[in-house]
């Protein structure tokens, strides 16, 4: 039989360790990927309806007819000058967050998505995102599907916004925003286009599932956005829930009363 006393001990330790043990943070780089200079995947080639990066899926959706996409791609192309639609798969910066050569691209026409296997706490989390070099030449030169921000005099009051909403078990838990440009001052002097990796603070999402990408911009038409409806992503960090953390705790809590036996 096992002694109270030890027994009594051993289970202490593991309460000591539930109640100490940290949840440890996650980055996701993309650095994981296969991916050679100036390359990309835009569900081309498999794997079919995403590809998984740091435990969590990016979802997309690829039309082979049209060869196009929509969801989440991602890259490792440098071309920051050329402007239009044959270039949507480069950032602006030329490469990934603290200088790493792979980034995600996401198109916001629905919603980009992103789903993780068990739930993840983002209280203290964050992720990098920047414009893609279509949509910044685009909106600072204007093409001939969407206007110049700020127009011909700059006053016009432009803005590009990526809104990112976390759902929990399919209910929403809350929302971040982020202008990737922004012309609604009224000093000029004010007006942007992001063009460096900006990073955002995920509190305010809490524990989620699910985090949902959507844009929004002052140049619409009747088919919707004129805006190039695309962003650049890198760093994602997540932070385990506690209770998968007890748990793993809890069995190494049980390995050592088996040992003690």
């Amino acid at each position: 039989m096992f002694p109270n006393s030890l027994k009594g001990s051993a289970i202490a330790a593991v309460s000591s360790l539930l109640l100490l043990a940290p949840s440890k943070a996650a980055t996701i780089t993309f650095d994981d990927l296969p991916l050679g200079p100036s390359g990309y995947w835009n569900g081309s080639t498999p794997p079919a309806g995403g590809f998984t990066s740091g435990g969590a899926t990016f979802h997309n959706s690829y039309t082979a007819a049209f060869d196009s996409w929509e969801g989440f791609a991602y890259s490792s192309v440098s071309d920051t000058t050329t402007a239009g639609f044959g270039n949507q798969y480069a950032s602006i910066t030329g490469g990934g967050a603290g200088g790493s050569s792979t980034y995600a691209v996401g198109t916001a026409f629905d919603p980009a998505v992103i789903t993780f296997g068990a739930a993840v706490n983002l209280n203290g989390a964050s992720v990098a995102v920047t414009n893609t070099t279509y949509a910044a030449l685009s909106m600072e030169q204007g093409d001939s599907f969407a206007k110049k921000f700020g127009g011909a005099t700059g006053n016009d009051p432009d803005f590009l916004l990526l809104t990112l909403t976390g759902y929990a078990a399919g209910v929403a838990t809350g929302t971040v925003n982020f202008y990737l440009a922004d012309f609604r001052s009224a000093d000029n002097s004010q007006d942007y286009i992001v063009k460096s990796w900006q990073t955002l603070d995920l509190s305010g999402l809490g524990t989620v599932d699910e985090i949902d990408f959507t844009m929004s911009s002052s140049d619409v038409g009747a088919f919707g956005m004129n805006t190039p409806a695309y962003f650049a992503l890198d760093n994602l960090t997540t932070v385990p829930e506690p209770a998968a953390c007890s748990l793993a705790v809890a069995g190494l809590g049980l390995a050592v009363l088996r040992r003690r036996r």
